[in-house]
């Protein structure tokens, strides 16, 4: 870009295509047409944003940003997991160890993930700009090809066959061609940790840390309608629809990423409706507790609408991108053009109060 971003790839017009279609845009311009004609006020706003995140690139900051992750496997098949990120609530705990359990065939049951003790586990950058998937998910997975490696090189000898003919699927290590010939997952595990017939140049255990530093940031994206209904008697601003279409790369959980989405727009419309601090005119705040200050409640949303694309980027393994914050992005100026729309102005400083909003109709 002219600010000098590279972005690493996008399908935005897709994004945008898919919105407006999961909106029914056309019908919305009708049903607003009507509701004019009959002297209501309802606006429609459409909000495309590219986000950045997962900072970390090299070069970035005199230190490296980069994130880590330890991987033990136990004698008894059990895979450890240590992370240098710190999950608090995004569910990292559930993503990690499912990149672990699809890579070695087990149940996720059988993978658990240890984060946030600074006495066990690998240095960290941190968890902030929407990076903990992409950078700590990224150190897990090449942590668990290095280890897997090493197991089918136990397998291929304990087969007595080669390592290029090994593979692993569905928790077994199996030669090539001959499917029946296969030790699981759990024996290799136990012959790594116990036996003293290992092949040669093969030390005994499995277990190694991985860091993983991107070549550049990530760049989700996508697109969010949202339709607003205001009441000319009292200026009351009322969400009626809310349709959100995101680009976060691959998805390794798709619940926890309409988690995410699902919160970030509750923080967004928030911003945009209610949220404000308040002060009188001898500088006290008035809004200091959450009795006085306007937190969003589930009862003011309509259900939520949301779709994806999925566009992988190159500058990690596992094709992710960050979605934590892109909830929050698309939804305020998404609020904010439906607000102007329904009052016909180009523009209204959030946030948009009924008090606000009534002086603006009343005005005109």
């Amino acid at each position: 870009t002219a600010a000098g971003a590279l972005y690493d790839t996008g399908n935005y017009e897709g994004a945008l295509e898919k919105a407006l279609q999961l909106a029914d845009y056309p019908r919305l311009r009708a049903e607003q047409a009507q509701k004019r004609a009959a002297g209501e006020l309802m606006g429609i706003g459409v909000s495309s944003y590219i986000e950045i995140c997962g900072l970390a690139q090299k070069g970035f900051l005199p230190v490296g940003l980069y994130e880590s992750a330890r991987v033990r496997i136990e004698q008894s098949g059990t895979v450890m997991v240590y992370t240098g990120a710190s999950p608090h609530g995004q569910g990292e705990e559930t993503s990690f160890a499912q990149i672990v359990a699809e890579e070695f065939g087990i149940p996720v049951e059988n993978v658990l993930v240890i984060h946030g003790d600074t006495d066990s586990t690998p240095e960290g950058r941190g968890t902030y700009g929407s990076r903990t998937l992409a950078l700590g998910g990224s150190a897990v997975f090449n942590a668990v090809q290095r280890l897997k490696e090493k197991m089918k090189q136990i397998a291929a000898h304990m087969l007595e066959a080669s390592v290029s003919d090994v593979t692993l699927e569905d928790g077994k290590f199996s030669v090539a061609g001959t499917p029946q010939k296969a030790v699981a997952f759990a024996q290799v595990a136990a012959t790594a940790n116990l036996s003293n017939t290992l092949p040669p140049g093969i030390e005994p255990g499995l277990e190694t840390t991985a860091f993983f530093e991107p070549e550049g940031c990530l760049f989700p994206f996508g697109t969010h309608v949202c339709v607003v209904e205001i009441d000319k008697e009292t200026g009351e601003p009322k969400l009626t629809r809310f349709v959100a279409v995101d680009d976060c790369g691959r998805q390794i959980n798709p619940l926890l990423v309409q988690g995410q989405l699902h919160g970030g727009i509750a923080q967004g419309v928030g911003q945009a409706l209610w949220e404000q601090v308040v002060y009188d005119e001898n500088g006290q705040l008035l809004t200091s507790t959450f009795m006085d200050y306007a937190m969003p409640i589930a009862e003011e949303f309509p259900p939520f609408e949301l779709d994806h694309t999925v566009t992988l980027t190159p500058l990690n393994p596992l094709g992710v991108k960050g979605v934590g914050e892109a909830g929050t992005i698309g939804s305020t100026p998404a609020v904010a053009a439906a607000v102007a729309d329904a009052l016909g102005v180009a523009h209204v400083d959030m946030p948009f109060t009924a008090e606000k909003l009534w002086k603006i109709i009343h005005q005109q």
